[in-house]
């Protein structure tokens, strides 16, 4: 398949906007399953796991392919409660497009801003769905007009409603000026009329108002558009397609996936407006050796891909999903882990439709799949062809806050509590396992109580493993106030041979910019191999503090000096030295205690507000801003999480069940 003829494409949005539904749409019309799976029924293709279809909510990305057009999609549908932000992370790292998808009613909610600025991040060109066209209180304008305030100001509308609520019947098609109606079974025939008389003002508005914005991009549109001559379809599209891929316009949809209304002319957008995997141009990449980035193209014929996510599937074993962008990736063949420095064999090579597996001979650039057989591969890793030495930017995830004790009910179920614990953290980065060497104890984190939950369903359920499972606590963290530079001289006998290493660290706090380390040091004056040993003793030293053996952050740890004996050491040796040199240092810089703070958004009615904000000061919340809605007003607030803990409680009880709140992680701040 050549690269311009595939679309690599996710579906974001926040929980409830309906992701789902229009992924089992998009299934439908493209052929690729033959039922519409039903989301309250719990029988869609794409929510696959049990829990999701228990909780009709999607709780893993799922991708799969289908084709539309002779052009083929690969679709990832993401989840979109806040705790499985990660999955939604490591999609839009490996996707060239995506569709924000919005309820008529909600509008643009903060999952929505979230996923939409994670978009941002990895410069997605995007696609808006305004989606529950039908439901009661549906407003396509008052949507538009917040995803134009909240999200990107030149969103603009090629089709229109054709009426809302229980009237909504179809949709305009702005650049066509035509009527589009949805008929025949599960509204598979798309039928197009003339626009009727008391609609024709409003859709010449739009579609003048999209001439006029695409004329800014087009020399040749401005001139018919000045000549007052009729400007060509096949021109609009192709000047809409560039300004969507430069990001300098957003083309916006509606319908009701659900009633089956709306969906075919997004799959025609998909196509028509969405970058292909060679529209993306030049790649940027690490030089293991070399300070500044290298580009490269898809249409380079050295392999590279990267690992986004892994897997465990119960009977092929460990599945690590990879984005090939250039070369091809051939079963049976070997590629190297160019972060690790392991060679890799490839076992299988499969594309993925949900959780079902269907083997393919190789992946090619453009191309999403799965490889079975994978040893030391991890979410992040770079799969190259030996001897190209380029590594793709790795993904960064953010850190748990909250976390629950775990013990078996026996002893005889530790091991394969252990052993199901392992592959859950390596599946999901977000999840972090942590033992209590003294007192036996195994806590694990995660982003959110529903993120344990699901997590800790799985467990019983899924691995079997009988266990007992404690109250949420709060996940502190430890950073340093001071910056110190400290010497550490090792010299053992070990095993009866000398072992020595002398190095000399520095640490300086790094506030609100992560964990970072650095050698100043030539691999003349230290070899690249013992480099490479106090760099992981530094950074298996930062997952325990030295005040209450919490995670380490907001650091910066530079190794300044070194004397080498060749004579009389190993890598083992500095690895240890750069431990004990780094305990020291951070118990010389004045260490402290961090708890998390929680961005908070309450949706309160009017009546109420004061009560809310009352008891949120009270829990030491601090109220940073009001928007008015309709018939709500939100709070935007920050709060700690230690004080968050049933508060959904309270907030049904204050505002008479008519209250929600959504809530994120935002800084750790000192206590």
């Amino acid at each position: 398949m050549p690269l311009i003829n595939c679309r690599n494409i996710g579906i974001i949005a926040h929980i409830d906007a309906g992701k789902t539904t229009t992924s089992e749409r998009i299934l439908y019309y493209t052929g690729r399953t033959h039922k519409i799976g039903d989301v309250d029924k719990g029988n869609t293709v794409l929510d696959w796991m049990p829990q999701e279809q228990d909780r009709g909510i999607t709780i893993t990305s799922a991708s799969t392919t289908c084709f539309w057009n002779q052009v083929q999609i690969n679709l990832i549908d993401t989840p979109g409660h806040v705790d499985f932000t990660a999955e939604v992370e490591r999609s839009l790292r490996v996707l060239d497009g995506a569709i924000g998808v919005f309820c008529s009613v909600g509008g643009v909610q903060p999952q929505s801003e979230t996923v939409w600025n994670q978009a941002d991040r990895y410069h997605v060109p995007r696609l808006a769905y305004i989606n529950k066209m039908d439901r009661i209180g549906a407003n396509f304008e008052h949507v538009l007009e917040e995803i134009r305030h909240k999200l990107y100001p030149d969103s603009y509308p090629i089709f229109l409603p054709i009426g809302s609520e229980a009237q909504f019947e179809g949709t305009i098609d702005v650049i066509a000026m035509e009527e589009v109606h949805f008929e025949g079974p599960e509204g598979s025939h798309v039928v197009r009329r003339p626009i009727r008389d008391e609609l024709v003002e409003t859709a010449r508005l739009a579609r003048e108002a999209l001439i006029d914005k695409l004329s800014q991009f087009s020399d040749t549109m401005t001139e018919l558009y000045l000549d007052g001559k009729e400007i060509p379809m096949e021109l609009i599209h192709q000047v809409l397609r560039q300004a969507t891929l430069a990001h300098k316009i957003v083309p916006v949809l509606c319908g009701s996936s659900l009633r089956n209304i709306g969906v075919q002319p997004l799959l025609d957008a998909i196509v028509r407006y969405l970058p292909s995997p060679s529209d993306v141009g030049c790649l940027e990449a690490h030089h293991p050796h070399q300070e500044k980035m290298v580009t490269f193209t898809p249409n380079d014929k050295d392999l590279c891909a990267l690992v986004f996510k892994v897997q465990n599937d119960p009977l092929s074993g460990i599945l690590h999903y990879v984005r090939v962008y250039s070369g091809v990736l051939e079963s049976g063949s070997s590629v190297h882990n160019v972060g690790k420095k392991k060679k890799e064999r490839i076992g299988r090579v499969v594309k993925m439709h949900a959780n079902r597996i269907e083997q393919v001979e190789a992946l090619h650039a453009g191309d999403i799949g799965a490889i079975i057989g994978l040893k030391y591969s991890q979410t992040g890793d770079t799969l190259a062809k030996e001897g190209f030495q380029l590594m793709l930017e790795p993904m960064h995830f953010p850190e748990p806050v909250i976390s629950v004790a775990i013990e078996p009910r026996t002893m005889a179920d530790l091991d394969k509590l252990l052993k199901s614990l392992e592959i859950l953290s390596l599946e999901d980065p977000t999840f972090k396992v942590k033992e209590n060497k003294e007192t036996g104890q195994i806590l694990i984190s995660g982003m959110g109580e529903l993120h344990l939950d699901v997590l800790t369903t799985r467990l019983l359920n899924d691995f079997r493993v009988e266990a007992r499972i404690g109250a949420p606590q709060v996940s502190y963290r430890e950073t340093i106030t001071e910056t110190v530079t400290h010497r550490e001289i090792l010299d053992k006998l070990i095993a009866g041979k000398p072992q020595k290493a002398d190095l000399t660290l520095k640490l300086s706090p790094n506030r609100g910019q992560g964990n970072s380390y650095k050698s100043s040091l030539s691999t003349a004056k230290l070899p690249e191999t013992y480099q490479d040993a106090v760099r992981a003793g530094v950074e298996a030293s930062w997952l325990g503090g030295v005040l209450l053996g919490y995670p380490m952050i907001d650091l910066q740890v530079e190794l300044c000096d070194a004397v080498f004996d060749p004579e009389n050491t190993s890598p083992a040796a500095w690895e240890a030295a750069a431990s004990l040199a780094f305990d020291a240092a951070c118990r010389k810089a004045n260490p402290v205690q961090m708890h998390p703070i929680m961005k908070v958004e309450i949706f309160s009615p009017r009546d109420n507000v004061g009560e809310v904000i009352g008891y949120l000061s009270m829990k030491g919340g601090v109220v940073v801003s009001i928007e008015s809605q309709l018939q709500q007003e939100i709070i935007h607030a920050h709060a700690p999480l230690k004080e968050m803990f049933g508060f959904s409680t309270q907030l049904r009880s204050l505002t008479q069940g008519r209250g929600s709140f959504s809530m994120e992680f935002d800084h750790f701040e000192q206590i």
